[in-house]
Parts: C-alpha cells; structure tokens; sequence
C-alpha cells in the first residue's frame, strides 16, 4: 500500500515542500491528504496540521543534555562558551542523518530545551557516551583546544539530544548545574 502511495506523489510539489523545511514523509503526507492540489495545498495542510498539534500534548517532546567534566576547573564563562560549542556542534552532527534531521526540526519547533548537568569526570562523560550511543542518541563530545584554563584535548562537555524520556535513561539521575 505504501509504495502505490508514493507514487502517487507529485515529485514536483514534494521538492517544494521539502525547500520549505517540511519533512519528507510529513511532506509526502500532506500530499496525500490534499489529493496532490499543489505545493501550496499540502503546505497549508501541514502547518495548520502542526498549529494544532503544538496545542494537543501527544507529541513527544525532545531535549539536549549538556553534561560539564566537574573534575575540571573551568570558570563560569569557560564552562558557557564549552557548552556553546558542544550545543553548535551538536546541532552540526544532527544534519549528517535525516532522521536525526527531522528530530533537530522537532526539537525546534517544540521549544528547543536545554538542560545543563554536572558530569563526574572524562570517564564518566564517555561512559555516558557510550550509553547514549547504544540507545541510537546522537552525541557530541567537546575536546578543548587548551587555550585557556584546561589542557589541550580535555574533555568538557558532552551534549546528548533525543527523545525526553530516553535521554532520561542516560542523564536522569545527574544533578542540574
């Protein structure tokens, strides 16, 4: 069924949809649900779509986690422009992969959180890596340049974005910074 469905997708109108942001199989939907009209029908659709949404609680909500290596003696301003660097490249990493793509987009447009958390020490922050990373969660680890406080190639930082409640399993229990 699903494949009789895409091929009755306009390619025109989907390209135009997806230079709007709108997600391919979002996009894809709203086509369907437009009978193909045009591009403007099925974008008229998703975002009254998506306007109704926000208002209903269903959607899942997303957060990024940035967990600071405690066992370095960083200032307030270093720990900030550590965790700048760890929120932009994560939001880098997230553009490599569509699915992860349409989850920064949701992320996005549900608010953005941003939760800061205290970390233990370097082997603590990979460990969490690690975790997050066998939960399909993209990761982010910041390694500093050693221009200032820390030497050069410390770990500071580790961002983590995902899902509210499976970001919970990996960070959950760590205390707010």
């Amino acid at each position: 069924l699903d494949s009789q469905h895409s091929q009755d997708v306009n390619p025109v109108f989907l390209q135009q949809l997806r230079e709007l942001d709108i997600p391919e199989e979002a996009a894809k939907q709203a086509l369907l649900h437009t009978r193909n009209v045009s591009a403007e029908e099925a974008a008229m659709y998703y975002f009254n779509k998506l306007e109704n949404e926000e208002e209903g609680d269903d959607d899942l909500m997303f957060k990024m986690v940035f967990v600071v290596n405690m066992d370095l003696a960083m200032g307030v301003g270093k720990v900030a422009a550590q965790v700048g660097h760890a929120a932009v490249g994560l939001y880098q990493a997230l553009q490599e992969k569509n699915s992860w793509r349409e989850m920064a987009w949701k992320w996005d447009h549900s608010g953005a959180k941003k939760v800061v958390v205290q970390g233990t020490n370097v082997a603590h922050l990979l460990e969490l890596q690690a975790l997050a990373m066998s939960l399909s969660l993209p990761t982010y680890l910041v390694q500093d340049a050693g221009l200032t406080q820390v030497e050069a190639g410390s770990r500071t930082v580790l961002a983590i974005m995902g899902e509210e409640e499976i970001v919970n399993n990996v960070t959950g229990s760590l205390k707010l910074l």
